[in-house]
């Protein structure tokens, strides 16, 4: 026990004194947490600018009510000078110009922003919809269409964002810290004195998990607590605590990988760049940025493949949508087993000294 302690205390001082993975482990990704958090706290519906030439029947004949929900969505102007109004399209000075031509309505798009060209098509094909109902003689739809948020809608972007960048900054620190202590123990001829010495592998590797953890403990009240300031408004769902074994896992997982990375790379430079190379496209590749929903099927079927994108879907569903720690189990379950995986292939790599 006494080994372990020193073991833990000496890994501890050297995080806490490596200015490099002190950045990279909890400062870099707090400044991606002020960006996304402080670019989207406030974002709401989208809404967007559009052109209106001359009359169109389908946007002049809404009702009050109608024209107020249609205004949600898109802003209206109106507009004398076709070609103008279709020149400013090009320019991307609006979304797009909407005419009509006797029974015909016409969108003018660019495709140079095509997600602001499928909102104002998707909003006109209602609108029109709507208006050929009521000019077959069925009158008012039957039926109206209305959408509702299914969350509190209370909840703010940063509820989505903080546990995909959560997981992002553990996964970095917990791959980091592993691969840059083997090999700056190799190098430093620290692990053949360990070998050496009457320390047990168990201890060693138990301190050096043991760390790990701490950090990513440390990083989850750091990131939940600026998270949770009026700036930013998280709201914790009631079992958010179900995220915490999850990070555990998690932690295990990238510090498996790290003992792969550390077991084979000769420098500290060789080590930063191979953690780099598997991390950060990882993290791109599970939503820790962006969300995922929009991305091809294949792209969604191969992402289901890197431990991050199970640890942050567990992450949200602990924290946000309130799932308690049984709905989360099939990815704690999947996490420790990549873990397993990797940290045998890793110790079967392992060398103690420099070859």
């Amino acid at each position: 026990m006494t080994s372990f302690v020193n073991l833990s205390k000496a890994m501890a001082r050297g995080f806490a004194r490596d200015r490099t993975a002190l950045f990279f482990g909890i400062v870099f990704p707090l400044m991606f947490l002020f960006l996304f958090g402080g670019l989207f706290k406030d974002r709401g519906v989208p809404r967007v600018s559009v052109l209106e030439i001359g009359s169109v029947s389908v946007l002049d004949q809404l009702t009050p009510d109608a024209r107020a929900q249609v205004s949600e969505v898109l802003d209206v102007t109106a507009a004398s000078d076709r070609e103008r109004a279709l020149q400013q399209v090009r320019d991307g000075d609006y979304a797009a110009a909407i005419e009509q031509s006797q029974d015909r309505v016409i969108v003018h798009y660019s495709m140079a922003d095509a997600v602001r060209a499928g909102t104002v098509q998707a909003a006109m094909e209602s609108l029109v919809q709507n208006a050929n109902l009521v000019a077959a003689g069925v009158g008012q739809p039957a039926f109206q269409l209305e959408g509702q948020q299914v969350e509190d809608a209370s909840l703010k972007t940063i509820q989505y964002v903080t546990p995909g960048l959560l997981g992002w900054a553990i996964a970095t620190s917990a791959t980091f810290g592993a691969a840059a202590t083997l090999v700056t123990w190799r190098q430093k001829k620290i692990l053949r004195r360990l070998r050496m010495a009457p320390v047990a592998v168990g201890t060693i590797i138990g301190s050096r998990v043991t760390v790990s953890i701490a950090v990513a403990l440390l990083q989850t009240a750091i990131f939940l607590g600026i998270a949770s300031t009026p700036f930013f408004g998280l709201k914790l769902a009631s079992g958010w605590w179900a995220c915490v074994p999850v990070l555990l896992a998690g932690t295990l997982a990238f510090l498996s990988i790290g003992l792969l990375a550390g077991a084979r790379a000769k420098s500290l430079e060789a080590a930063s760049a191979i953690v780099n190379i598997i991390v950060l496209p990882m993290a791109f590749l599970s939503g820790s940025f962006f969300p995922l929903d929009g991305a091809p099927h294949w792209l969604q079927v191969i992402s289901k493949l890197f431990p991050l994108r199970h640890m942050n879907d567990a992450m949200l569903d602990a924290m946000v949508r309130g799932k308690d720690l049984t709905a989360v189990l099939p990815q704690i379950a999947l996490l420790v087993a990549f873990a397993v995986v990797l940290s045998a292939l890793a110790a079967w790599l392992f060398r103690w000294d420099d070859v």
